[in-house]
Protein backbone atom coordinates (compact mmCIF):
# COMPACT_ATOMS: atom_id res chain seq x y z
CA UNK A 1 0.00 0.00 0.00
CA UNK A 2 3.05 2.44 0.83
CA UNK A 3 4.44 1.23 -2.58
CA UNK A 4 1.32 3.05 -4.51
CA UNK A 5 1.02 5.93 -2.46
CA UNK A 6 4.34 6.90 -1.96
CA UNK A 7 6.24 6.31 -5.10
CA UNK A 8 4.72 8.53 -7.62
CA UNK A 9 6.34 11.27 -5.06
CA UNK A 10 9.41 10.57 -6.37
CA UNK A 11 8.88 13.21 -9.08
CA UNK A 12 8.89 15.49 -6.42
CA UNK A 13 11.41 13.87 -3.68
CA UNK A 14 14.14 11.14 -5.15
CA UNK A 15 14.25 9.80 -1.41
CA UNK A 16 10.95 7.84 -2.06
CA UNK A 17 12.50 5.74 -4.73
CA UNK A 18 13.56 3.40 -1.80
CA UNK A 19 10.20 1.97 -1.93
CA UNK A 20 11.14 0.65 -5.57
CA UNK A 21 13.18 -1.71 -3.52
CA UNK A 22 12.08 -5.06 -2.29
CA UNK A 23 15.08 -5.28 0.57
CA UNK A 24 13.71 -2.15 1.83
CA UNK A 25 9.99 -3.09 2.26
CA UNK A 26 10.87 -6.71 3.40
CA UNK A 27 13.02 -5.05 6.25
CA UNK A 28 10.17 -2.99 6.90
CA UNK A 29 7.31 -5.75 7.11
CA UNK A 30 9.46 -7.36 9.16
CA UNK A 31 9.30 -4.78 12.10
CA UNK A 32 6.19 -3.48 11.35
CA UNK A 33 5.02 -7.29 11.94
CA UNK A 34 6.92 -6.94 15.01
CA UNK A 35 5.78 -3.83 16.34
CA UNK A 36 2.01 -5.19 15.59
CA UNK A 37 2.19 -7.78 17.90
CA UNK A 38 4.04 -5.21 20.76
CA UNK A 39 0.85 -3.58 20.18
CA UNK A 40 -2.15 -6.07 19.78
CA UNK A 41 -0.39 -8.33 21.85
CA UNK A 42 -1.49 -7.89 25.35
CA UNK A 43 -4.69 -6.46 24.14
CA UNK A 44 -6.03 -9.67 22.94
CA UNK A 45 -4.20 -11.79 25.40
CA UNK A 46 -6.14 -9.85 28.17
CA UNK A 47 -9.16 -10.07 26.25
CA UNK A 48 -8.49 -14.03 26.26
CA UNK A 49 -7.73 -14.13 29.49
CA UNK A 50 -10.62 -12.23 30.02
CA UNK A 51 -13.24 -14.94 28.03
CA UNK A 52 -11.65 -18.05 29.74
CA UNK A 53 -9.96 -18.98 26.47
CA UNK A 54 -7.59 -21.75 27.64
CA UNK A 55 -5.53 -24.22 25.99
CA UNK A 56 -7.07 -27.90 25.85
CA UNK A 57 -4.66 -30.10 26.48
CA UNK A 58 -4.03 -33.04 24.20
CA UNK A 59 -4.07 -36.42 25.01
CA UNK A 60 -1.16 -38.42 25.56
CA UNK A 61 0.66 -35.77 26.06
CA UNK A 62 3.25 -35.54 29.07
CA UNK A 63 1.97 -35.25 32.57
CA UNK A 64 4.00 -32.09 33.29
CA UNK A 65 1.42 -30.47 30.64
CA UNK A 66 -1.50 -30.65 32.70
CA UNK A 67 -0.62 -27.26 34.19
CA UNK A 68 -0.82 -25.19 30.77
CA UNK A 69 -5.02 -26.30 30.54
CA UNK A 70 -4.82 -22.35 32.39
CA UNK A 71 -2.82 -21.00 29.34
CA UNK A 72 -4.89 -18.80 26.99
CA UNK A 73 -4.95 -20.23 23.17
CA UNK A 74 -5.88 -18.68 19.78
CA UNK A 75 -2.97 -16.32 20.71
CA UNK A 76 -2.65 -17.58 16.62
CA UNK A 77 -5.23 -14.00 16.27
CA UNK A 78 -1.89 -11.99 17.11
CA UNK A 79 0.02 -14.20 14.35
CA UNK A 80 -2.70 -13.39 11.49
CA UNK A 81 -3.12 -9.81 12.40
CA UNK A 82 0.24 -9.13 11.97
CA UNK A 83 0.54 -10.72 9.00
CA UNK A 84 -2.24 -9.05 7.26
CA UNK A 85 -1.48 -5.78 8.47
CA UNK A 86 1.91 -5.65 7.69
CA UNK A 87 1.68 -7.49 4.42
CA UNK A 88 -0.84 -5.02 2.85
CA UNK A 89 1.50 -2.09 4.06
CA UNK A 90 4.28 -3.03 2.72
CA UNK A 91 3.39 -5.19 -0.74
CA UNK A 92 2.64 -3.91 -4.16
CA UNK A 93 -1.23 -4.31 -4.13
CA UNK A 94 -0.78 -6.08 -7.86
CA UNK A 95 1.01 -8.34 -7.21
CA UNK A 96 -0.94 -11.90 -7.39
CA UNK A 97 1.45 -14.28 -5.71
CA UNK A 98 1.39 -12.20 -2.26
CA UNK A 99 -2.25 -11.78 -2.32
CA UNK A 100 -2.34 -16.18 -3.39
CA UNK A 101 0.02 -16.56 0.22
CA UNK A 102 -2.24 -13.81 2.31
CA UNK A 103 -4.89 -15.84 1.19
CA UNK A 104 -4.03 -18.83 1.58
CA UNK A 105 -3.00 -17.92 5.28
CA UNK A 106 -6.53 -15.80 6.13
CA UNK A 107 -8.59 -19.22 4.97
CA UNK A 108 -6.25 -21.58 7.16
CA UNK A 109 -6.55 -19.52 10.00
CA UNK A 110 -10.02 -19.53 9.87
CA UNK A 111 -10.40 -23.18 10.21
CA UNK A 112 -8.05 -23.11 12.93
CA UNK A 113 -10.09 -20.40 14.70
CA UNK A 114 -13.28 -22.36 14.23
CA UNK A 115 -12.23 -25.44 15.51
CA UNK A 116 -10.56 -23.70 18.83
CA UNK A 117 -13.92 -21.95 19.41
CA UNK A 118 -15.69 -25.30 19.42
CA UNK A 119 -13.13 -26.73 21.38
CA UNK A 120 -13.91 -23.99 24.06
CA UNK A 121 -17.60 -24.13 23.41
CA UNK A 122 -17.80 -27.60 23.88
CA UNK A 123 -15.34 -27.26 27.24
CA UNK A 124 -18.34 -24.45 28.89
CA UNK A 125 -21.03 -26.98 28.12
CA UNK A 126 -19.28 -30.03 29.65
CA UNK A 127 -18.67 -31.69 26.28
CA UNK A 128 -15.68 -33.89 25.15
CA UNK A 129 -13.25 -31.29 23.64
CA UNK A 130 -12.78 -32.81 20.19
CA UNK A 131 -13.36 -29.62 18.61
CA UNK A 132 -14.03 -29.28 14.54
CA UNK A 133 -14.81 -32.94 13.74
CA UNK A 134 -11.47 -34.15 12.12
CA UNK A 135 -12.96 -35.05 8.73
CA UNK A 136 -14.23 -31.99 8.18
CA UNK A 137 -11.07 -29.58 8.94
CA UNK A 138 -9.56 -32.07 6.50
CA UNK A 139 -11.91 -31.10 4.50
CA UNK A 140 -11.46 -27.43 4.44
CA UNK A 141 -8.15 -28.02 4.25
CA UNK A 142 -8.15 -29.86 1.36
CA UNK A 143 -10.15 -27.41 -0.56
CA UNK A 144 -8.03 -24.75 0.20
CA UNK A 145 -5.59 -26.45 -1.78
CA UNK A 146 -7.64 -28.13 -4.38
CA UNK A 147 -8.63 -24.08 -5.20
CA UNK A 148 -4.89 -23.36 -5.11
CA UNK A 149 -3.56 -26.34 -7.25
CA UNK A 150 -6.66 -25.62 -9.96
CA UNK A 151 -5.71 -21.83 -10.48
CA UNK A 152 -1.95 -22.19 -10.23
CA UNK A 153 -2.80 -25.00 -13.26
CA UNK A 154 -5.58 -23.33 -14.75
CA UNK A 155 -3.89 -19.85 -14.78
CA UNK A 156 -0.15 -19.73 -14.52
CA UNK A 157 1.29 -16.65 -12.86
CA UNK A 158 5.05 -16.72 -14.04
CA UNK A 159 7.04 -17.99 -17.16
CA UNK A 160 6.37 -21.23 -16.16
CA UNK A 161 3.55 -23.92 -17.11
CA UNK A 162 1.09 -24.03 -14.30
CA UNK A 163 1.56 -28.09 -13.78
CA UNK A 164 5.06 -27.71 -12.83
CA UNK A 165 7.96 -28.02 -9.96
CA UNK A 166 11.59 -27.65 -9.68
CA UNK A 167 14.21 -29.86 -7.74
CA UNK A 168 16.81 -28.63 -5.53
CA UNK A 169 20.43 -29.71 -6.30
CA UNK A 170 19.68 -29.30 -10.46
CA UNK A 171 20.55 -26.22 -12.10
CA UNK A 172 17.53 -25.05 -14.61
CA UNK A 173 15.59 -28.25 -13.76
CA UNK A 174 11.81 -27.82 -14.92
CA UNK A 175 9.76 -31.20 -13.60
CA UNK A 176 6.62 -30.94 -15.80
CA UNK A 177 3.70 -33.01 -14.60
CA UNK A 178 2.95 -35.80 -17.83
CA UNK A 179 -0.27 -35.91 -16.72
CA UNK A 180 -1.14 -32.12 -15.65
CA UNK A 181 -4.17 -32.78 -13.48
CA UNK A 182 -2.13 -34.34 -11.15
CA UNK A 183 -0.28 -31.23 -10.45
CA UNK A 184 -3.71 -30.71 -8.32
CA UNK A 185 -3.73 -33.64 -5.97
CA UNK A 186 0.15 -32.88 -5.68
CA UNK A 187 -0.29 -29.22 -4.30
CA UNK A 188 -3.42 -30.51 -2.21
CA UNK A 189 -1.02 -33.01 -0.19
CA UNK A 190 1.57 -30.39 0.19
CA UNK A 191 -0.66 -27.68 1.75
CA UNK A 192 -2.47 -29.92 3.48
CA UNK A 193 0.79 -32.13 4.80
CA UNK A 194 2.60 -28.54 6.06
CA UNK A 195 -0.51 -27.32 7.43
CA UNK A 196 -1.16 -30.49 9.60
CA UNK A 197 2.81 -31.21 10.17
CA UNK A 198 3.13 -27.12 12.07
CA UNK A 199 0.27 -28.23 14.11
CA UNK A 200 1.72 -31.37 15.17
CA UNK A 201 4.71 -29.55 15.82
CA UNK A 202 3.09 -27.21 18.42
CA UNK A 203 3.35 -28.45 21.80
CA UNK A 204 6.16 -27.16 23.13
CA UNK A 205 6.70 -23.17 24.57
CA UNK A 206 7.96 -21.47 21.39
CA UNK A 207 8.74 -24.81 19.43
CA UNK A 208 6.15 -23.40 16.28
CA UNK A 209 7.16 -20.25 16.44
CA UNK A 210 10.91 -20.18 16.59
CA UNK A 211 11.04 -23.36 13.44
CA UNK A 212 8.22 -21.06 11.28
CA UNK A 213 10.86 -17.71 12.03
CA UNK A 214 13.53 -19.95 10.94
CA UNK A 215 11.86 -21.15 7.96
CA UNK A 216 9.91 -18.49 6.68
CA UNK A 217 13.39 -16.48 6.88
CA UNK A 218 14.93 -18.96 4.60
CA UNK A 219 11.84 -18.97 2.09
CA UNK A 220 12.71 -15.08 1.82
CA UNK A 221 15.55 -15.74 0.11
CA UNK A 222 15.00 -17.84 -1.81
CA UNK A 223 11.69 -16.00 -2.99
CA UNK A 224 14.31 -12.68 -3.38
CA UNK A 225 17.32 -14.48 -6.00
CA UNK A 226 14.15 -16.45 -7.65
CA UNK A 227 12.12 -12.87 -8.32
CA UNK A 228 15.81 -11.60 -9.65
CA UNK A 229 16.99 -12.43 -12.74
CA UNK A 230 20.54 -12.14 -12.63
CA UNK A 231 20.72 -13.33 -9.03
CA UNK A 232 19.08 -16.53 -10.39
CA UNK A 233 20.99 -16.91 -13.75
CA UNK A 234 24.10 -16.85 -11.32
CA UNK A 235 22.93 -19.39 -9.10
CA UNK A 236 21.64 -21.94 -11.89
CA UNK A 237 17.91 -21.19 -10.68
CA UNK A 238 14.70 -20.50 -13.00
CA UNK A 239 13.98 -17.27 -12.76
CA UNK A 240 10.37 -16.49 -11.69
CA UNK A 241 8.94 -13.29 -13.06
CA UNK A 242 7.17 -11.16 -10.09
CA UNK A 243 8.02 -13.98 -7.46
CA UNK A 244 10.42 -11.24 -5.59
CA UNK A 245 7.07 -9.78 -4.16
CA UNK A 246 6.79 -12.99 -1.83
CA UNK A 247 10.24 -11.66 0.22
CA UNK A 248 8.03 -9.12 1.37
CA UNK A 249 5.23 -11.52 2.88
CA UNK A 250 7.74 -14.03 4.35
CA UNK A 251 9.65 -10.87 6.31
CA UNK A 252 5.85 -10.06 7.45
CA UNK A 253 5.31 -13.71 8.62
CA UNK A 254 9.22 -13.98 9.70
CA UNK A 255 8.57 -10.54 11.85
CA UNK A 256 5.13 -12.31 13.39
CA UNK A 257 6.41 -15.27 14.32
CA UNK A 258 9.49 -13.49 16.38
CA UNK A 259 6.92 -11.21 17.58
CA UNK A 260 4.40 -13.95 19.17
CA UNK A 261 7.69 -15.93 20.51
CA UNK A 262 7.76 -12.76 23.12
CA UNK A 263 5.08 -14.31 24.91
CA UNK A 264 4.81 -17.82 23.94
CA UNK A 265 8.46 -18.47 25.06
CA UNK A 266 8.76 -20.28 27.86
CA UNK A 267 7.03 -19.93 30.30
CA UNK A 268 4.34 -18.82 27.31
CA UNK A 269 1.39 -16.58 28.91
CA UNK A 270 -0.50 -17.82 25.46
CA UNK A 271 -0.21 -20.28 22.40
CA UNK A 272 -1.14 -20.02 19.17
CA UNK A 273 -4.14 -23.07 18.87
CA UNK A 274 -5.01 -24.30 15.81
CA UNK A 275 -5.60 -20.76 14.86
CA UNK A 276 -2.18 -20.01 14.80
CA UNK A 277 -0.93 -23.38 13.37
CA UNK A 278 -2.66 -24.18 10.70
CA UNK A 279 -2.36 -20.20 9.41
CA UNK A 280 1.60 -20.74 9.69
CA UNK A 281 1.65 -24.38 7.97
CA UNK A 282 -0.17 -23.00 5.15
CA UNK A 283 1.64 -19.89 4.65
CA UNK A 284 4.83 -21.92 4.41
CA UNK A 285 3.14 -24.45 2.09
CA UNK A 286 2.00 -21.84 0.02
CA UNK A 287 5.09 -20.05 -0.78
CA UNK A 288 6.79 -23.05 -1.48
CA UNK A 289 3.90 -24.16 -4.28
CA UNK A 290 4.38 -20.13 -5.79
CA UNK A 291 7.92 -20.57 -6.13
CA UNK A 292 7.53 -23.74 -7.42
CA UNK A 293 9.73 -25.22 -4.53
CA UNK A 294 7.87 -27.89 -3.08
CA UNK A 295 10.50 -30.65 -2.77
CA UNK A 296 12.84 -27.89 -1.26
CA UNK A 297 10.35 -27.61 1.30
CA UNK A 298 11.19 -30.65 2.59
CA UNK A 299 14.79 -29.28 3.77
CA UNK A 300 13.67 -26.12 4.76
CA UNK A 301 10.73 -27.39 7.04
CA UNK A 302 13.21 -30.81 8.16
CA UNK A 303 11.88 -30.92 11.65
CA UNK A 304 8.12 -30.37 10.59
CA UNK A 305 8.21 -33.32 8.31
CA UNK A 306 10.10 -35.32 11.02
CA UNK A 307 7.87 -34.84 13.49
CA UNK A 308 4.78 -35.84 11.22
CA UNK A 309 6.83 -39.17 10.23
CA UNK A 310 7.29 -39.70 14.55
CA UNK A 311 3.38 -39.57 14.29
CA UNK A 312 2.66 -41.93 11.18
CA UNK A 313 5.32 -44.17 12.29
CA UNK A 314 4.01 -44.10 15.82
CA UNK A 315 0.60 -44.85 14.81
CA UNK A 316 1.32 -47.53 11.73
CA UNK A 317 3.75 -49.25 13.79
CA UNK A 318 1.10 -49.55 17.22
CA UNK A 319 -2.20 -51.24 14.57
CA UNK A 320 0.19 -53.71 13.45
CA UNK A 321 1.75 -54.67 16.64
CA UNK A 322 -1.97 -54.59 18.15
CA UNK A 323 -3.11 -56.68 15.29
CA UNK A 324 -0.88 -59.15 15.62
CA UNK A 325 0.43 -59.96 18.42
CA UNK A 326 -2.54 -58.18 20.69
CA UNK A 327 -3.19 -54.78 22.60
CA UNK A 328 -0.75 -55.63 25.23
CA UNK A 329 2.01 -56.22 23.49
CA UNK A 330 2.04 -53.27 21.10
CA UNK A 331 1.22 -50.93 24.25
CA UNK A 332 4.80 -52.08 26.10
CA UNK A 333 6.99 -52.11 22.73
CA UNK A 334 5.67 -48.63 20.95
CA UNK A 335 8.66 -47.04 18.84
CA UNK A 336 8.34 -43.89 20.27
CA UNK A 337 7.84 -43.37 24.18
CA UNK A 338 5.51 -40.60 23.24
CA UNK A 339 4.62 -39.09 19.91
CA UNK A 340 5.02 -36.21 18.01
CA UNK A 341 9.01 -36.83 18.82
CA UNK A 342 9.36 -33.68 20.94
CA UNK A 343 7.03 -35.38 23.39
CA UNK A 344 9.73 -39.11 22.94
CA UNK A 345 12.86 -36.48 24.48
CA UNK A 346 10.84 -35.08 26.94
CA UNK A 347 10.02 -38.84 28.60
CA UNK A 348 13.82 -39.33 27.62
CA UNK A 349 14.65 -36.66 30.90
CA UNK A 350 14.90 -33.39 28.41
CA UNK A 351 13.90 -30.32 30.19
CA UNK A 352 10.92 -28.54 27.54
CA UNK A 353 13.50 -25.43 26.65
CA UNK A 354 16.11 -28.01 25.90
CA UNK A 355 14.31 -29.76 23.39
CA UNK A 356 12.54 -26.48 22.25
CA UNK A 357 16.20 -24.60 21.56
CA UNK A 358 17.85 -28.55 20.05
CA UNK A 359 15.09 -28.27 17.61
CA UNK A 360 15.61 -24.81 16.51
CA UNK A 361 19.64 -25.64 16.59
CA UNK A 362 18.33 -28.71 14.42
CA UNK A 363 16.14 -26.09 11.91
CA UNK A 364 18.79 -23.81 11.43
CA UNK A 365 20.74 -26.95 9.80
CA UNK A 366 18.47 -27.54 7.60
CA UNK A 367 18.03 -23.90 6.73
CA UNK A 368 21.98 -24.15 6.19
CA UNK A 369 21.37 -27.50 4.00
CA UNK A 370 18.59 -25.61 2.17
CA UNK A 371 20.45 -22.53 0.95
CA UNK A 372 23.62 -24.72 0.13
CA UNK A 373 21.55 -26.04 -2.44
CA UNK A 374 21.94 -22.33 -4.16
CA UNK A 375 25.52 -23.56 -5.13
CA UNK A 376 25.68 -27.57 -4.72
CA UNK A 377 24.08 -27.45 -8.65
Amino acid sequence: MLYEFLLPLTQYESGFNIFRYISFRAAGAAITSLLVCFVVGPWILARLRGMQVHQVVRAGTPDTHAGKGKTPTMGGLIILAAVVTSTLLWMQLRSKYVWLALGVTVLMGAIGFLDDYLKLKQKREGKENRGLVERYKLAGQVTIGLALGFYLWQHPINNLPGASTTLPFYKYVLMNFTVAWLYVPFVTFVMTGFSNAVNLTDGLDGLAAGLMAIAMLTMAMFAYVMGRFDASEYLGLIYLRGAGELTVFCSAVFGAAVGFLWYNAHPAEVFMGDTGSLALGGSLGAVAILLKSEFLLVIVGGVFVAETFSVVIQRSAFKWRKRRFGLEFAQKNRVFLRAPIHHHFELKGWPETQVVVRFWIIGILCAFVALSTLKIR
